[in-house]
């Protein structure tokens, strides 16, 4: 009876400490800009970014984004404190900032010290949002966060329309694709080790793009150079 228990016991504590945790303790506005602050300066310091920013835990009526966005004005980088319920980890808080540092990077290029640099986003937002992407995937990378939170948190709070052939804005779906390729052939340790494979919207993630992780791998295989054109 004993060794059954203390058996029982050890598998569960051999359960709940091998499953990775995602849980998140930050439930305030108060507490969402003191985090903010140690994982925006975090990913600064970490791919030395020699442009300054501040980040402001703020509701903003206008916005291109509906959870964050960066002022091109005084360089404030803010987030909605309405995402505080959509956030698992600091790895997914530094995922959301670090698209924004991404942006912000921008807005000191351009006349006027980078004034209407903002204009560029809205000229063309899709060649921006790409850009940011990847340079976010770098952030993360050198911050010591795994990218594949910018998976996750896409997941979650992304929308997805009909099309985008239309629009100015490509798809979550394929903006995931696409940020899962560049990891792929750029940092492909982290899906060796991947702490994120018991994630279930890691793992929503593999379902929905079962075809164009295909596609990929018949382009890596082929040695192909071409862009794939991902499915929806």
């Amino acid at each position: 009876m004993i060794k059954t228990l203390i058996t029982t016991l050890t598998f569960i504590v051999i359960f709940f400490t091998a499953v990775p945790s995602y849980a998140w303790d930050v439930q305030t506005k108060e507490e969402l800009q003191v985090r903010m602050n140690e994982v925006g300066f975090r990913l600064l310091n970490a791919s030395r970014i020699e442009k300054r920013f501040r980040f402001m835990a703020i509701n903003r009526v206008y916005t291109r984004d509906i959870w964050t966005d960066v002022s091109s004005v005084n360089r404030t980088i803010w987030v909605k404190p309405t995402i505080i319920p959509y956030i698992d980890s600091d790895e997914e808080l530094a995922a959301v900032l670090s698209h924004s540092i991404a942006h912000g990077v921008d807005t000191y290029e351009g006349i006027l010290r980078g004034y209407i640099s903002i204009l560029n986003y809205w000229v063309a937002p899709n060649k921006y949002d790409a850009k940011a992407d990847k340079l976010s995937v770098d952030y993360m990378i050198n911050a010591g966060y795994n990218p594949l939170a910018i998976i996750t948190i896409m997941n979650k709070i992304g929308q997805q329309y009909r099309y985008d052939a239309f629009s100015n804005h490509t798809l979550i779906s394929r903006r995931m694709m696409l940020i899962y390729e560049y990891i792929y052939t750029k940092y492909p340790s982290v899906l060796v080790e991947n702490e994120y494979k018991d994630n279930i919207y890691y793992q929503n993630f593999l379902l929905t793009s079962r075809n164009n992780r295909m596609k990929l791998l018949k382009k890596i295989e082929t040695e192909s150079t071409k862009k794939i054109n991902y499915d929806f």
